[in-house]
């Protein structure tokens, strides 16, 4: 891979992160299309961290506020006082709200990993899964959300989405937020907890791939495109989330399912002949 490459791929990456399309499926089929052939996840996992970063800069005060509601209920750590925090503190039980939502993703990532991997590797699978994501945002046509705060059984059942959304084709933003409209959760306060829930998925999956690539190493001829890579990945993911959360704000989210629907079907049609599924 080029350093042109990495870009276009980078710039693919953070678009398509937080853009209810998948990005994992996106790279995939990226890569199929242009005849690129990377180790296992390699690149996936350094622009998977340019996301991560995108994140941290754009809810950057909710993170802190929660870190610093975290801090002050850790000084006392006795039960009665760590629940009146979660009643009282509203970023102390956002805190525990998506420590529940990654554990679905944990458990899944742990007990299917070779079979997630074999995935990425198989554009077909993609497309089938790019139409799933499309019917999931277009059903959100017909939600009703209305609620600004939700509790334990709604964040562990958003966290149950994302568990889906390992699966290439499958949008992590799409199907989180979703989950959120389904359960009548306001859209804004959905897709905040949406992104917020991405990241100790996507900090989990780098630590655990990036400890398996520290011990078989980086091949020096990759270490400038997979650092452009990430540097894209960051700028335009921070560009693409910024206006999301305006559109998100303003319109619905099923009008992205029709990109979805058009992207999978032209991808079943062009790697249906001779491609195993």
């Amino acid at each position: 891979m080029n350093n042109l490459q990495a870009l276009w791929l980078g710039i693919l990456q953070g678009v398509t992160e937080f853009l209810p399309i998948s990005s994992s499926g996106h790279l995939v089929l990226g890569k199929s299309i242009l005849g690129l052939h990377t180790e296992g996840v390699l690149y996936e996992v350094f622009v998977h961290f340019g996301t991560f970063l995108a994140v941290l800069t754009v809810f950057w005060d909710d993170i802190r506020k929660m870190f610093g509601a975290l801090w002050r209920a850790l000084q006392h750590p006795r039960p009665n006082n760590l629940s009146r925090s979660c009643r009282e503190d509203f970023f102390f039980r956002l805190v525990i709200l998506i420590a529940l939502g990654t554990i679905p993703v944990i458990v899944v990532g742990l007990l299917f990993e070779g079979e997630i991997e074999a995935t990425f590797s198989k554009p077909l699978f993609v497309s089938f899964a790019l139409l799933v994501t499309g019917t999931i945002l277009l059903g959100t046509r017909w939600s009703r959300p209305r609620d600004r705060q939700f509790g334990m059984v709604r964040a562990l059942l958003i966290g149950v989405a994302q568990s889906f959304a390992i699966l290439p084709g499958i949008s992590r933003s799409g199907s989180t937020i979703a989950a959120g409209m389904y359960l009548r959760v306001d859209r804004s306060e959905a897709a905040r907890f949406s992104f917020l829930l991405a990241l100790p998925a996507i900090l989990g999956a780098t630590v655990l791939e990036g400890l398996k690539l520290f011990q078989s190493g980086i091949p020096s001829h990759q270490a400038v495109p997979l650092l452009v890579g990430t540097i894209a990945a960051y700028v335009s993911g921070t560009i693409a989330l910024r206006w999301l959360l305006g559109v998100i704000r303003r319109g619905r989210l099923d009008r992205f399912s029709y990109y979805c629907y058009a992207v999978g079907l032209v991808a079943l049609i062009w790697f249906s002949k001779g491609t195993h599924f």
